[in-house]
């Protein structure tokens, strides 16, 4: 277990690891918490009682997160045509399909890799170097689609994908401690809604277990879980 600073540790000793607070409360005591010297990411955590092994219990989604990340994912598309102009016109970082080459020689600078359906021809053999990174584009993200402007206008504006790990855990960022806490509390509400609306029908018993928010170097905040579901 890697050796935690001063300052971690006065903060995890500034509050009550055990009691489950209000979202805010909770993402408040996060900001205050933030020692770092850069503007750090603000995360959540959720633990789900489903047995990731079965694939009817697997939990993914993507949701646009109302106030974005804090961050602008820089975004690759590989398409061609019209569609080059149209990902040039909605933001995107790279263009085209040179870029299939540059991957297999190594290059990943990318945060998000969009491309249009015709083209997964070109894309499918890059899944294992793209996939064990989360990189490869599919159809159940949004990122294989020919209305490319709309995706990658969606995914500069705050869309994240997620997935349940093999623990049963689902992480993502929800926002920056310079944000203030109603945004990153708007940001943690839409999250928790959308992983809601992903429970899958074999679940059973309590689906929502726990949920905590953290800053990129801070401990984690346990959250109340029913501020988001009556029913746990």
């Amino acid at each position: 277990m890697p050796k935690r600073s001063k300052k971690y540790a006065g903060a995890r000793g500034s509050y009550d690891r055990l009691v489950r607070q209000p979202p805010r409360d909770a993402l408040g005591q996060v900001k205050e918490m933030a020692f770092a010297r850069f503007d750090e990411s603000v995360d959540v955590a959720t633990h789900l009682g489903v047995d990731p092994r079965r694939a009817d219990q697997v939990v993914r989604g993507t949701v646009v997160l109302p106030h974005g990340t804090g961050k602008s994912p820089r975004v690759l598309a590989i398409c061609q045509g019209d569609k080059e102009a149209e990902a040039e016109e909605a933001g995107a970082d790279y263009i085209g399909t040179g870029y299939v080459d540059r991957i297999k020689g190594g290059w990943l600078d990318f945060d998000v890799c969009v491309a249009t359906p015709d083209l997964m021809r070109m894309v499918g053999p890059l899944g294992r170097i793209l996939g064990p990174r989360g990189l490869m584009p599919t159809p159940k993200a949004g990122t294989v689609t020919f209305d490319v402007g709309r995706a990658i206008g969606e995914i500069k504006a705050g869309k994240i994908e997620y997935r349940v790990d093999k623990t049963g855990n689902l992480h993502a960022p929800i926002g920056r401690v310079s944000f203030d806490v109603e945004l990153l509390a708007e940001n943690l509400s839409a999250f928790m809604a959308s992983v809601l609306r992903a429970k899958p029908a074999a679940a059973k018993g309590t689906y929502v277990k726990s949920v905590t928010v953290s800053s990129t170097m801070g401990p984690a905040v346990p959250v109340d879980p029913n501020s988001f579901t009556r029913s746990g």
